[in-house]
């Protein structure tokens, strides 16, 4: 089978599939797009005018939703949407087309869910009414590793997330949530659970994956459909038991919009944003995304209708990592809240190792641990240590580890399965040697202590094995507190097309302990540790709870704009302030932001791109200052950015108790600056507090990577995805790497001169004419172009003896 690559529609957005891929050398031919001048409505997804497979796509109306004529000051009802939604259907009616009505919408948006045949999909476009078609995207858990907590080493101090934003201080003041909805989109809830069952009414919510009232997590099937994620969200914002969410008082609505193994589809989630706000829902959190920075899909549209209704919309920010750019929707929404996930403040410890023959090994690294007390144990004797090659299952069952040190090397598997497979197996603590050159990363909460060490020293290890000396000896020392840090794993921004700075604020997302459905009928009911922005969202949600108990007069544009304005900046390890596309605003401290006077909205802002190429370039723009204490207060204006950016605007401004005023302001940049990204900060002061707004300028062509996003599926035979070239490229390739090792295996699609657009490929898993063999491929994407080269990873594609699998 060829490599087929083909160009989308400038206009187009990614079409996730979760479908088999398939590979082979590269034939393909790019084709000539359509206009979008040239098409009767936008077209958001490529497909196969050929083919007579189905797709499922959402259609947009040019007529508006209910909530969007509201916020227009016009009336409408639900049924003049649903007329013109039935006349739409009676035109595909009439034209023959096989069609299947999925999910339909009428209030945050305009529209429905539908499967039709792709060579049908002309038809639908070319009718009157019909104003976009947007493909059914996959959204999956923001969530990057769960740990099941046993119940004898369970305690409520686990769950210390919660008193570290200021939650405790909230409820001291009187503040727990009480009276306040707060609908939960995820893989369900456990509503038996004993610290969440007080949350729940009789109306429990509803499964838009079995379309019954039922939002049960996945409880049926095999061990990889199971799902916990969403009562672990639920727990950090409402439990109240063993562990106490951040509002622990406050009522739950569960919508099951991610199925079997976490995995869902546009269609149910803009149905259940839908839902919860006619269900009354005062908040709601979406702790789940994919990997496209682009603002403008139907979640995002859905979602602001929601904010301007009055819900506040809390989501995810993404975990793809530390680089910019990173951000994937609907953390790209304008209006909702996305968050970033920080870790909270730890301890820091340097650890010697000596084996019994006197040999050390410099470049042991603590790498994580259950407790501080277990890896100081570490130092309370001489250990006997065994090699576990990669540390499965199945090789610890093939030595005796019981009261000794596992000897690990790097691949395969997860680190904490690893240190999982330790404890299991009896073993006291493990070093992991690595598998290539270069470190190894840190993994807060590990199973048991574990210390990492590299390739070289890992074999001078296995050598003293050989030799018959297999004791080792350790020095673990303190070293430092490490204050609230960003996690490395938490995505960053801007957002493409918008330049906003995202995330809006970050909270603890790291090693995150809630409640979980242990699907053991013996014992259902359990905790979890773990991490990802998914696990920061929720800490938002609830405080978003609590501010509405507090301010029940608020907008969501003060909820936001209270979160933001009072958030502390965090500084990284060596001191030096995060910018402002990796925190956003800062680190959310509840009750400053539920006793804030004063509030400035918009509280981040990008002023766009500055393409002047002589002299100085103007903009425009304006703020407000809201002055919510009983008395006059007197500001101070004040700009922080970089030289050749300055602001003018007045001084000082008075504004009076209860009053609102605007500052009009005027930006001016210098042309000589050179082309790049620049951060700058507002400082509004009014003699006691201060209040950052951040801002962010880009001079010339913002620095996006050439390849903003890949996404993967499998269809059938095939491994196919999508790749966004965002300036286009000289030379584009599609690189199979062992996941493990990185090393290079093959190049298996090449094109040249490629304009700026997206494009689909399908692969047929074979590498000259060969089959791929059981093991992990990693599928790279490479472009290159005027001496600039940007490869990213898309996910892990498994082959095991039966089956393929993307990860």
């Amino acid at each position: 089978m060829s490599f087929n690559f083909k160009k989308w529609s400038k206009y187009a957005m990614l079409f996730s599939l979760a479908l088999p891929l398939s590979v082979g050398a590269f034939t393909g031919k790019v084709t000539a797009a359509e206009s979008k001048e040239d098409a009767p409505a936008d077209v958001h997804l490529d497909v196969d005018e050929f083919s007579s497979e189905k797709v499922t796509v959402v259609v947009e109306l040019d007529e508006e939703s209910v909530l969007q004529a509201k916020q227009q000051g016009k009336n409408k009802s639900k049924q003049s949407v649903e007329q013109e939604r039935d006349a739409i259907l009676a035109e595909l009616d009439a034209a023959g087309v096989d069609y299947e009505v999925n999910q339909e919408y009428e209030v945050v948006f305009s529209g429905l869910s539908l499967r039709i045949p792709q060579n049908q999909l002309g038809q639908l476009i070319s009718v009157p009414g019909v104003k976009a078609v947007y493909p059914n995207e996959t959204y999956k858990l923001d969530s990057a590793s769960v740990d099941v907590i046993d119940r004898e080493a369970f305690s409520p101090e686990m769950h210390d997330s919660a008193p570290y934003i200021g939650s405790e201080e909230a409820w001291e003041a009187g503040y727990t949530g009480e009276g306040v909805t707060v609908a939960v989109l995820d893989t369900g809830v456990d509503y038996t659970h004993p610290d969440l069952a007080h949350a729940f009414g009789e109306y429990k919510g509803w499964d838009f994956v079995d379309n019954d009232a039922d939002p049960q997590e996945t409880n049926t099937g095999t061990v990889d459909d199971l799902t916990m994620h969403g009562t672990h969200v639920a727990g950090t914002i409402a439990a109240n038991g063993e562990i106490k969410g951040v509002a622990p008082d406050a009522d739950l609505l569960a919508y099951r919009v991610l199925g079997p193994g976490g995995s869902g589809y546009t269609e149910d989630i803009i149905a259940a944003i839908e839902r919860a706000v006619e269900d009354g829902a005062d908040v709601m959190n979406l702790s789940l995304g994919n990997t496209l920075n682009n603002p403008d899909y139907a979640t995002s549209i859905a979602l602001d209708a929601a904010m301007a209704d009055g819900v506040v919309a809390v989501t995810s920010n993404g975990n793809s990592g530390s680089a910019n750019w990173t951000v994937g929707s609907p953390g790209t929404s304008r209006e909702a809240i996305s968050v970033g996930a920080s870790q909270l403040p730890y301890n820091t410890f340097n650890a010697e190792l000596f084996s019994s023959s006197g040999n050390t090994y410099p470049s042991a690294v603590v790498q994580g641990f259950p407790s501080e007390e277990a890896l100081l144990a570490l130092n309370e004797a001489e250990y006997e240590f065994v090699h576990v090659g990669l540390g499965s299952e199945e090789e610890f069952s093939q030595v005796d580890a019981e009261g000794k040190i596992a000897l690990i090397s790097r691949g395969e598997l997860p680190y904490v399965t690893k240190a999982e497979n330790a404890k299991q197996a009896g073993a006291v603590g493990a070093v992991v040697y690595n598998n290539v050159p270069g470190e190894q990363p840190l993994v807060p909460g590990m199973a048991v202590p574990t210390v990492t060490i590299s390739q070289k020293d890992g074999q001078k290890l296995l050598a003293e094995l050989e030799a018959g000396n297999p004791t080792l000896s350790f020095n673990v020392q303190y070293s430092r507190t490490v204050n609230e840090t960003i996690a490395d794993f938490s995505s960053r921004g801007p957002v493409m097309d918008t330049w906003m700075i995202k995330p809006d604020v970050v909270a603890p997302g790291v090693n995150i302990t809630s409640t979980v459905p242990t699907h053991d009928p013996s014992n259902p009911h359990g905790y979890a540790s773990m991490q990802g922005t998914s696990m920061a969202s929720p800490h938002v949600a609830g405080a978003v709870a609590l501010m509405l108990e507090a301010n029940p007069d608020w907008n969501v544009d003060f909820v936001k704009a209270a979160l933001m304005n009072t958030a502390e900046r965090l500084v990284d390890p060596n001191g030096t302030v995060y910018p402002h596309n990796t925190q956003g605003a800062g680190s959310i401290r509840v009750l400053d932001a539920i006793q804030a006077n004063t509030l400035v909205t918009d509280a981040s802002h990008s002023f766009g791109i500055f393409t002047k190429q002589n002299g100085k370039e103007v903009h425009r723009e304006k703020f407000t200052v809201h002055n919510l204490s009983d008395k006059r207060k007197k500001y101070s204006i004040k700009f922080t950015g970089h030289d050749g950016i300055s602001v003018k605007s007045s001084n000082n401004l008075q504004v009076q108790p209860g009053k609102t005023q605007e500052i009009n302001y005027r930006l001016q940049v210098d042309s000589n600056l050179e082309p790049g990204y620049y951060e700058g900060t507002f400082v509004i002061s009014d003699g006691t507090n201060d209040l950052e707004v951040p801002t962010i300028i880009f001079v010339q062509e913002p620095d996006y990577p050439l390849l903003n996003s890949m996404q993967l599926g499998i269809s059938g035979n095939y491994l196919v995805g999508i790749v966004n070239l965002t300036k286009g490229a000289e030379n584009f390739n599609l690189r199979i790497r062992d996941a493990d090792s990185g090393e290079l295996i093959g190049e298996v699609a090449h094109a040249e001169n490629l304009p700026i657009g997206e494009y689909f490929f399908a692969w047929d898993m074979a590498i000259d004419g060969q089959p791929l063999g059981p093991g992990r491929y990693q599928i790279n994407a490479y472009a290159q172009l005027e001496g600039e080269e940007t490869e990213i990873q898309g996910g892990v594609l498994t082959i095991g003896s039966n089956q393929a699998e993307n990860e």
